[in-house]
């Protein structure tokens, strides 16, 4: 019994990951764009802002894009948690961890991570409504891009980076020393690994302002990254390098060295 509650927990934490990318596929199209998240003629009337498109279409509003963000995070940050998930697996008969905590922590996580998604809600519909992006969140200036991009390179030198990383790299650490039993001390648990995460990558979800909240490509690369900072062997390895790729890119999408020119 044991093991058959084990393997149908975790084929409906990989049942939902696949729901959610499928979801973020149906909405993307739907929402005409392609999975380079380039706009199709109605894409581009919204992105282009026509007259004849009011401001209260449903990517507008807050709960529609509340609920695509909640969605993104799930097709995202959910495969980034299997290490954790593992680690607190490792920890179940030595610390008396039960199926129970281990909802608990994913649950945790989530509730983090929907947060978040509240959050960044509030700054798309800002900079929308500031004329700072379109419709499909596609930042309108090269100006907004690049100094996205520069920020979020910079960030993966600073220490808050090094902090949140270092417990998402390693969540067995987290767990000896925040140890709780039962549902509840999950949630605890999985709540403060989420918080850690967010602040961790949040400058990824940031950069979807650049390529476009909508668009597959980012968040299939965005999940890559982020997952690989997450797995022990090269986690630490691939931070620094990635922050200075950003800020070349960032400064390219400026035109730094032209405008010195």
């Amino acid at each position: 019994m044991p093991h058959i509650l084990r393997s149908t927990l975790w084929l409906g934490f990989f049942g939902l990951i696949l729901w959610a990318w499928w979801v973020m596929y149906v909405m993307s199209t739907g929402m005409d764009v392609d999975l380079l998240g380039r706009p199709g003629e109605m894409g581009a009337r919204m992105a282009a802002m026509d007259p004849r498109m009011p401001m209260d279409m449903p990517m507008a509003r807050f709960e529609t894009l509340f609920a695509m963000w909640a969605i993104m995070m799930a097709a995202m940050m959910l495969p980034t948690m299997i290490p954790t998930l593992r680690s607190y697996e490792d920890l179940m008969v030595s610390a008396n961890g039960t199926r129970a905590g281990w909802v608990g922590v994913v649950a945790g996580y989530a509730i983090a991570w929907v947060a978040f998604a509240a959050l960044i809600t509030c700054v798309q519909l800002g900079l929308l409504y500031g004329g700072a992006i379109d419709m499909l969140g596609i930042a309108k200036t090269s100006a907004l891009s690049g100094a996205l991009l520069v920020i979020v390179g910079l960030f993966q030198f600073t220490r808050a980076k090094e902090i949140c990383h270092g417990v998402c790299h390693s969540p067995m650490t987290y767990f000896l020393g925040h140890w709780r039993t039962g549902a509840g001390g999950g949630l605890r648990m999985g709540l403060g690994l989420g918080v850690y995460c967010v602040g961790c990558c949040w400058g990824f979800m940031a950069l979807g302002f650049v390529g476009g909240v909508m668009s597959l490509a980012w968040m299939g690369l965005a999940t890559l990254f982020m997952v690989l900072e997450k797995l022990p062997q090269i986690g630490h390895r691939v931070t620094k390098p990635m922050g200075v790729i950003l800020v070349l890119v960032g400064i390219a999408v400026l035109g730094w060295p032209f405008a010195i020119g």
